[in-house]
């Protein structure tokens, strides 16, 4: 499936797009101020502009969530969802040549790979990945905050998860990555029941992450359930990208060809 888009995307839609700085030369007329390295004019009393080489490799971070709520599904959990859309990006990242590692959480961070860009480090990723299982309370934005004081470098961070947490707190979890530079997607992987509450008759509805349990009646809240869900799917999308984060809704109906290749077609359109 990877292969496929590859070949199809001529320009990657998941560059490398960090500087880092090479020397210094000297000022001549026609390049911008800006560009000019101030502190070594008041050390030399000369003007200097500071050259950059573009990295041409990225190095990018997939945040997989494996916490309960992550296992619910009929045909099939978000969490195998995002586990083949995780293992199809690390895939994807190192035929470009770019360094990939992840990170599973729930209430806290479980395991934990550095990027590389060698094969080996995809054969320890894709075990990883494959290991995961759900299981655990979630506390999505305790753990990105954790993993924003862990990775120093600049890069790409994507997360999958589907955010059932309190929104507001994994919002500024998140912005946490951007205020260090890094780029941020956020795969929301949920299952349609989630949004449509299409159920009939009277149940008692088992909470994944805490076992606490409710009875109830499906007609009677069906309507107040659709709103706030969608108000709350509604706070991410507008709050995130007023963050300048990513921000994609998935459903596991969605095969994941499709899913993966429009958002990347969408990417390479941007880039």
């Amino acid at each position: 499936m990877v292969e496929g888009f590859l070949s199809g995307l001529h320009a990657s839609p998941l560059k490398g797009f960090s500087q880092e700085f090479a020397d210094y030369r000297q000022y001549m007329p026609g390049d911008e101020l800006k560009r000019i390295d101030w502190k070594a004019y008041g050390r030399s009393d000369r003007f200097y502009i500071k050259e950059y080489q573009e990295e041409t490799n990225l190095r990018a971070y997939i945040l997989l969530d494996k916490s309960g709520s992550m296992g619910y599904g009929e045909k099939i959990s978000k969490l195998e969802y995002a586990k083949y859309l995780a293992a199809s990006l690390a895939y994807m990242l190192i035929k470009q040549k770019d360094s990939v590692g992840i990170a599973t959480f729930d209430k806290k961070i479980e395991e934990i790979i550095p990027p590389s860009a060698r094969r080996t480090n995809l054969m320890m990723i894709l075990r990883t990945i494959a290991q995961a299982s759900a299981g655990g309370e979630t506390s999505v934005h305790d753990v990105l905050f954790q993993l924003a004081q862990k990775i120093k470098r600049r890069g790409l961070v994507i997360v999958l998860s589907d955010m059932l947490d309190d929104p507001e707190d994994v919002l500024k979890a998140l912005r946490s990555f951007r205020y260090r530079k890094h780029e941020v997607i956020v795969f929301q992987i949920l299952d349609k029941d989630e949004k449509d509450f299409p159920f009939e008759e009277s149940a008692i509805f088992s909470d994944l992450e805490t076992d606490s349990e409710m009875v109830v009646t499906p007609g009677l809240m069906r309507s107040r359930y659709r709103k706030r869900f969608k108000e709350f799917l509604e706070f991410c999308h507008r709050n995130l990208l007023e963050s300048h984060i990513d921000h994609t809704v998935l459903e596991t109906t969605t095969p994941y060809d499709k899913a993966l290749f429009a958002y990347l077609q969408k990417r390479a359109r941007l880039v």
